[in-house]
């Protein structure tokens, strides 16, 4: 009864369009007060719990990242090559876009990073070439997700570490995902947009735009191969993005000044200052929902009445797709993985194989409501109602489930570079 009365007071005070953070404020407030014995200084307690780990050091350092480069000019020289290759292309600009989130993804390893980054540059040209704003917000919405399926990819890092799996085998295995994922983005993108005018491929364009796009492809050469040779954590890599950003746009190429940084570091304070309450209250809700076992219960559950291989790969996507709309990806991973591996390999399933099929569900719970971070991010980005951010993710959503269910049932498209 508690249970229903919280969902039913929930979709109402979204319907009245009542301030998000205030929302997920009152659920975990009445969960605490009713299933946590209503002792509410607990989520007090539970906030500072769950912003207390060092891979939050990433986040704000990671978004200090994108405001730099999205206000000098390594992103926009990324855009460009980006652009300048997909000419030719009917929606030319679209696959930009969804190219240009993929190699960023491989700097970030954040989809929130990779989404701002992009969007910042990309959203308004889109817009002003023609393109509608729900397939714009859409696109770049789910393009940002590839950055935790593209490594480097912090979530993969802690599943390896949780199920003491090869990191190296996952990164592996994270790479044909992720390139099917951007193929299938990009081949509906051009669908989407067959009726588009295109222009002829410029080959002064294209070697201006490699030639002044070199610091920026460098980026993800430097960063893969500095975590690849153990020369520095993904932590650590926020920092050393940051280093090079600033030595490249301040120093190499002077497009940045002291004065800006004021305005930089005030931007990405915003966009900490909005995420970090959404992150602490929804990783709180975790710690009550993982204090009362209820994921131990659900897998328990599982079992007890799997018969076949095939119906835990169905029944184990199904919980993670509910977990990802209601978890954020790393409590999710921390919850789930210790429990799901012995069970999976019980039924012949690869542990590496299991971290790729967890990563790709949590991936897609991060364009679904009520707690997708991806499209809290975009809403506040891109000034639009939370609605309209979701309904425009709906259908790279459904293309997300198709690959989903590719990558399941034929385990080579991860596994093949892994052997």
């Amino acid at each position: 009864m508690s249970g229903l009365l919280l969902l039913g007071l929930s979709v109402l005070f979204l319907a009245l369009r009542v301030n998000l953070i205030l929302i997920l404020i009152f659920v975990a407030g009445y969960s605490y007060y009713v299933w946590g014995g209503g002792e509410l200084e607990y989520f007090a307690a539970d906030l500072w719990s769950a912003m207390d780990r060092e891979l939050v050091l990433a986040v704000p350092l990671f978004i200090l990242v994108g405001s730099v480069m999205s206000r000098g000019s390594i992103a926009a020289r990324l855009v460009a090559v980006m652009v300048a290759l997909t000419r030719p292309i009917p929606g030319g600009l679209a696959v930009a876009a969804i190219l240009s989130c993929a190699v960023f993804s491989a700097i970030s390893g954040a989809s929130i990073v990779t989404m701002l980054a992009i969007g910042t540059i990309l959203y308004p040209a889109m817009l002003e070439n023609g393109y509608t704003k729900s397939f714009s917000i859409g696109a770049l919405a789910a393009g940002g997700t590839l950055g935790i399926v593209i490594p480097p990819s912090i979530p993969m890092i802690i599943y390896g570490i949780i199920t003491e799996s090869p990191i190296a085998d996952l990164f592996k295995a994270g790479i044909g995902p992720g390139l099917l994922l951007t193929g299938v983005f990009s081949l509906y993108a051009v669908f989407v947009n067959r009726r588009m005018a295109i222009s002829r491929l410029s080959l002064a364009e294209l070697r201006g735009a490699l030639v002044h796009g070199l610091p920026a492809l460098l980026m993800p050469v430097i960063l893969l191969g500095g975590i690849y040779s153990g020369y520095f954590s993904p932590t650590e890599s926020a920092a050393v993005a940051l280093l090079y950003a600033l030595l490249i746009e301040s120093v190499l190429l002077r497009e940045l000044r002291f004065r800006d940084y004021f305005d930089i570091t005030v931007d990405a304070a915003k966009m900490v200052g909005t995420l970090f309450p959404l992150i602490a209250i929804a990783a709180s809700i975790n710690l009550l929902i993982t204090e009362h076992r209820i994921p131990h219960h659900i897998v328990e559950f599982m079992a007890q009445h799997i018969e076949s291989q095939t119906s835990f790969l169905l029944l184990t996507n199904l919980l993670l797709l509910v977990m990802g709309c209601f978890m954020d990806t790393l409590s999710a991973i921390t919850v789930a993985a210790p429990l799901l591996k012995p069970i999976a390999e019980a039924y012949g399933v690869n542990s590496t194989h299991l971290g790729i099929i967890m990563i790709l569900n949590l991936e897609i719970g991060i364009l679904t409501p009520p707690l997708g971070l991806n499209l809290i991010v975009a809403m506040t980005a891109f000034r639009e109602k939370f609605s309209t951010v979701c309904w425009a993710a709906l259908p790279f959503v459904v293309l997300m489930l198709i690959c989903l269910l590719v990558i399941t049932f034929q385990p080579w498209v991860a596994m093949y570079l892994v052997g």
